[in-house]
């Protein structure tokens, strides 16, 4: 375990190309007196994934290989998505009712989604094409956070670029997607997982 200030962070790396991402992890994890590993070892299930944050384990996966042949702006951007999420659900104080609500859900692009109970996941299946998935995934308040900060900040380190701004469109959903909708769908989960619990 490495001491940086007066928090620990636990690099779990992956040799040299995680090398690019530990600077502004731990300047991160500093920032927000933070104790979170990272690593490149994707877990089961995310192996295609840019990225992802397990709470449970407080770890900030990086899919360094896939992402090896990318610009840094694109680097840095999926990095400060997992970073964000990370805050989201350890921070909670920092956010809205409505980023700290959606949270506890993750609805995926073919209808899987799944809900945080303690510190494990209720997973159920709901019904409905992928595009309405694609656009409820994509749309929801804790992933258009992510999406908006990760830009933010590759933006600053980077400088803006065409590349960055297709990067972030690709990633925000096409239509709006209303608090209400998501309020039907958070219920649907609920009624679903219920009995898991």
């Amino acid at each position: 375990m490495t001491l940086v200030g007066a928090f620990f962070v636990r690099l779990e790396t992956g040799g040299e190309r995680m090398s690019e991402y530990k600077k502004y992890f731990e300047a991160y994890c500093q920032e927000h007196d933070l104790e979170l590993r990272l690593s490149s070892e994707m877990p089961v299930g995310y192996e295609t994934a840019n990225g992802t944050f397990d709470v449970s384990s407080r770890t900030v996966f990086i899919n360094a290989e896939k992402l090896n042949k990318e610009p840094e702006y694109s680097k840095l951007f999926y990095l400060f998505h997992e970073l964000r999420h990370a805050s989201q659900y350890l921070e909670p104080g920092r956010f809205n009712e409505t980023i700290k609500r959606s949270i506890q859900y993750i609805i995926m692009f073919d209808g899987t989604c799944y809900k945080l109970v303690g510190n494990r996941y209720l997973k159920c299946r709901l019904k409905g094409d992928e595009e309405y998935f694609n656009n409820l995934y994509l749309g929801q308040p804790h992933e258009v956070d992510a999406n908006r900060f990760a830009y933010e900040q590759a933006r600053k380190i980077c400088g803006d670029s065409v590349g960055l701004k297709k990067l972030v469109d690709f990633w925000m959903p096409r239509q709006t997607v209303s608090n209400n909708v998501y309020d039907k769908v958070f219920s649907l989960i609920d009624e679903k997982t219920k009995t898991m619990s």
